[in-house]
């Protein structure tokens, strides 16, 4: 069939046949279909470069009064024909009757991938009978370029570079296009584009796509991630013009630089174009046959901490139908070729969207003539500003978190007024980060309606509904996954989007987790930890990377030494840390597996882990690591209340007790992710290092009479139990010292900083302390997040303290009781990896004074429900059990609920301490 019809096919295809996959299923007594395909964890994947991508499904209940639906075997069809699937042929891979329950990560056995190709493929299922479903509705993914090979096509650039002296960045965005000639109809074509610095591209004036801040964040020092587009609509027979509009951004970013390319944006595109009958009839490809030149747009500020800056476009240098074929560009300069030597891969996570729509709650004019525009909630993304004022007029725009700041790090951007007399200021290759906007030098008051923003995240899906009876808690929960999504552009979690946007190891540990248990973050995390594969072997970086004195020379500078060292950020380098920094490698992989059951993220990050635990253990003696590196190199839990006051800890007792304890977990979380890969040597290894650590630990820090380690601080009590550094005879004391500083000594209060709080979370969580953890939520004054609710905070703070100088209001710092509200209030924990199996476990009411909760969780094996309430002293629970999986119920002993055990549904096992306990097939069940 040729690739016209086929796409006219698979179109109208996909619209008949999920009508009549249930009609299918129900005419085949199956009790389940294959439902929501994907592949490497997307949706229809443009430009996958895995030559054995993983494929996924999940079952679906086709009679929701059901019970017990579980998936006895499978059948996958691949094919590059959709009209093959329909007659249940697969050319590329018919993977016959595979006995097996699985339904995530299966990879592709089929014949050898080709580049640049559509894959069409479905599934049908065998359900508990065996009975065989219909087969799903047919997904499909591309093929990227799988070899270096593959690429004929050149880097190109202005020839410009940046200077880092100027004050503002030197460079304009600038503009590349060519214009092809075709002869004939393209029925289908894909270009892959590979930029430093940011891209947007057009085909005949046409924007493709709706490219925002693409690519991701990349480290271009190593790699250049590129982007997939389908362009075959926006081609036809005659002239046709292929533009680019660059975005100067990361490119100019000191870390990144190499002797080998300029400090400026390039571009690698390259697509081929193909007839109905599959045949190439053109191939584009960049060289310096391009033409490129300046465009209105510029970056302001420099890229780096506290100068990220924003946009200037100058209306006046604005040239209507640049990207068109009528465009006479024999003016323009040929674009010049270089040869940076970068690993090209396929972008494997979702692209930013702008999620939400802002608009302001109020202008106001000041003496100065200004204007002060509130937008009424923090975040980070783009504004869009109608101004009208003299041509030539330059038009500020000064962002702030504060109210009483009138610009905040530097937040910044400009417009010059056009011959027109008014235009509209619109972000394209930069965001600013605030609530309000100074407006200066605009000829009169803008209408509320000429002011709009967006806020702007990475593309994930978001997977988690929660709300619940305290208003407190809706507001924790809700403010915290909107700074969550404010902070994660690009593919990374930054800790701040307007000062540093550094993707920090250690504030991982605050939002890792609560990221999976309210988004799909499978893919977002794997490229993530790529970034850290990426930067190992070189060391931080604080200083100014911009000064050729410092850069690469000095301790704390960025110098490459090739081994297991890691950076504390990453792709990015630059910020100070501490073994908790780089130890996310090992952290970060083990909760991903856990939460998705995916082992690559184990098998591809293991040499990573190795060689960062070998470094790690160079500064260890008599067992215990010692301090190293510069002044930025070995923190421990930080920002905890009071810290700025109080200072650094770096070399006491207190915080080398922390790091030692941190060693020892990342030691035991290792040996567990070498057993599950089977690497038994190794674990021992790691096993017998944490034992001798333990040892030593306890000999130099603990205080068998207090109870206490070192300080005897939150963060250090929560580790040596999270840790199992602390004996087990001595455990119960510790964590009831534990329970006396929260609740006395602290009024209930938390006492604990980023990483320190995070772990302090993460070890209550897993002993159900459920009363410890609402009693620092429930607090509503310092610290405490109730605190910031209280002084009109809309995002979580870096500080618990209000207004600190250099202080941001978009923070990753305090992110971590997300995860709470689903595994602690919903009460729903994995048993084991992906969510196979579960528990429900429903909170006592003396330990959490909550009348009801709400939950759906689209787990990674389906959708879980639980909605719990207590009336007039009786529970009442709803819940949903999704095919394939089983669920342990856990209610309290004293709710008297009435269970009836049946041998279809519901088992009976044995009483818990405080709780009843059952077992649940797959269904949905009223108690």
């Amino acid at each position: 069939m040729n690739m016209h019809i086929q796409k006219v096919f698979y179109s109208i295809f996909l619209c008949f046949f999920y009508g009549q996959v249930m009609r299918a299923a129900e005419k085949s007594g199956a009790s389940i279909v294959p439902a929501q395909l994907t592949c490497e964890y997307r949706t229809n994947p443009l430009g996958v470069d895995q030559r054995q991508p993983r494929l996924g499904w999940l079952p679906q209940a086709t009679n929701c009064g059901a019970y017990g639906q579980r998936q006895r075997a499978y059948r996958i069809l691949v094919a590059t024909d959709s009209a093959a699937l329909v007659r249940k042929k697969g050319e590329c891979w018919d993977s016959g009757w595979i006995q097996s329950s699985e339904t995530q990560h299966i990879l592709y056995q089929g014949k050898p991938l080709t580049s640049d190709r559509v894959y069409f493929w479905c599934v049908a299922v065998q359900d508990e009978q065996g009975r065989i479903s219909a087969y799903s509705p047919i997904a499909k993914w591309t093929s990227a370029l799988f070899d270096e090979k593959d690429w004929t096509s050149s880097w190109i650039g202005t020839g410009d570079t940046y200077d880092p002296k100027m004050k503002d960045c030197n460079l304009d965005d600038p503009w590349f296009r060519k214009t092809i000639t075709l002869k004939e109809t393209v029925a289908d074509a894909r270009i892959y584009v590979a930029s430093i610095g940011f891209h947007e591209l057009y085909v005949n004036g046409k924007k493709i796509g709706n490219p925002i801040l693409t690519p991701a964040v990349t480290d271009h020092s190593k790699r250049a991630r590129y982007v997939s587009y389908d362009i075959a609509a926006y081609l036809h027979r005659g002239q046709n013009t292929i533009a680019f509009w660059l975005g100067t951004g990361w490119s100019i970013y000191a870390p990144y630089a190499t002797a080998d390319k300029p400090r400026s944006p390039l571009l690698r595109a390259q697509g081929a174009l193909y007839d109905t009958r599959g045949k190439q009839l053109a191939l584009i490809t960049t060289d310096k046959s391009w033409k490129t030149h300046p465009s209105p747009n510029k970056l302001l500020g420099n890229w780096s901490p506290n100068n990220f800056g924003g946009e200037l476009f100058d209306a006046n240098k604005d040239i209507p139908h640049w990207n068109l074929p009528d465009f006479s560009d024999k003016s323009w300069q040929h674009a010049k070729e270089f040869q940076p030597k970068l690993a090209l891969s396929a972008q494997a996570v979702e692209d930013n969207v702008l999620f939400q729509e802002i608009h302001p709650i109020g202008i106001a004019s000041l003496p100065n003539g200004d204007y002060r525009v509130d937008m009424g909630v923090n975040f980070a993304g783009w504004t869009e500003i109608d101004v009208k004022g003299s041509p030539g007029k330059r038009i500020d725009f000064h962002y702030s978190e504060r109210a009483q700041e009138e610009m905040t790090f530097k937040n910044r951007s400009a417009y010059i007024i056009g011959p027109t007399g008014q235009g509209t200021f619109r972000n394209r290759f930069n965001y600013s980060s605030g609530r309000w906007i100074t407006i200066r030098g605009a000829k009169e008051k803008p209408e509320l309606s000429a002011i709009k923003g967006w806020a702007i995240r990475t593309g994930f899906a978001p997977v988690t509904e929660f709300s619940c009876s305290d208003s407190l808690q809706n507001w924790i929960y809700d403010r915290i996954l909107w700074t969550y999504s404010n902070l994660s552009l690009g593919g990374m979690i930054v800790d701040c989007p307007q000062r540093e946007r550094m993707g920090y190891g250690g504030d991982a540990h605050a939002t890792s987790e609560t990221g999976m248990a309210n988004f799909n973050m499978a893919a977002f995390y794997e490229k993530w930890m790529q970034d850290w594969r990426d930067v190992q072997g070189t060391e931080s970086m604080v200083g100014d990377m911009n000064d050729p004195s410092w850069a690469r020379k000095n301790e704390t500078s960025g110098r490459i030494f090739n081994n297991g060292i890691l950076p504390h950020t990453a792709p990015t380098y630059w910020g100070g840390g501490g073994p908790a920094w780089g130890g996310i490698v090992v952290m970060l992989p083990w909760s991903h597996y856990q939460h998705y059951g995916d082992l690559n993220i184990l098998k591809n990050n293991f040499n990573l882990i190795k060689t960062w635990i070998a470094y790690i253990n160079t500064h260890v003696h008599d067992h215990i690591l010692q301090p190293y590196g510069g002044t930025w190199d070995f923190l421990g839990d930080w920002l905890w209340p009071n810290a700025t006051s109080e200072g650094m800890n770096n070399n006491k007792a207190e915080n080398i007790c922390f790091n030692n304890l941190y060693r020892v977990y990342n030691l035991r979380t290792a040996v567990r992710i070498a057993l599950a890969i089977g690497e038994k040597e190794q674990a021992d290894e790691w096993e017998k290092q944490a034992d001798l650590a333990t040892d030593a630990i306890n000999s130099l820090f603990y205080n068998s009479k207090t109870q206490l380690y070192a300080d005897g601080s939150m963060a250090n009590q929560a580790l040596a139990l999270l840790s199992e550094v602390a004996k087990v005879e001595d455990r119960a004391k510790i964590l009831e010292q534990l329970t006396e500083d929260i609740l006395v000594k602290h009024q209930g209060h938390i006492h604990a900083g980023i990483t320190g709080g995070a772990l302090l979370f993460k070890y209550l969580r897993s002993v159900g302390r459920h009363d410890l953890l609402y009693s620092m939520l429930k607090q509503e004054t310092y610290p405490s997040w109730g605190y910031m609710k209280a002084n009109g905070a809309t995002t979580i703070w870096e500080m618990w303290e209000k207004d600190l100088p250099g202080h941001s209001l978009l923070h990753s710092s305090f992110l971590y009781p997300g995860a709470w509200y689903i595994d602690g209030l919903a009460g729903i924990k994995s048993l084991s990896p992906g969510y196979r199996s579960f528990v429900i476990q429903v909170p006592r009411s003396q330990d959490v004074p909550i009348s009801w909760v709400k939950t759906a969780f689209r787990a990674p094996s389906g959708l879980i429900k639980i909605h719990w309430q207590r009336e007039a002293g009786r529970l009442q629970l709803e819940t949903a059990v999704p095919p394939n999986t089983i669920a342990t119920l856990k209610v309290p002993k004293e709710d008297l609920i009435q269970l009836l055990p049946d041998e279809k549904r519901i088992r009976r096992l044995a009483t818990e301490e405080n709780y009843l306990v059952f077992e649940l097939q797959p269904g949905v069940y009223h108690f």
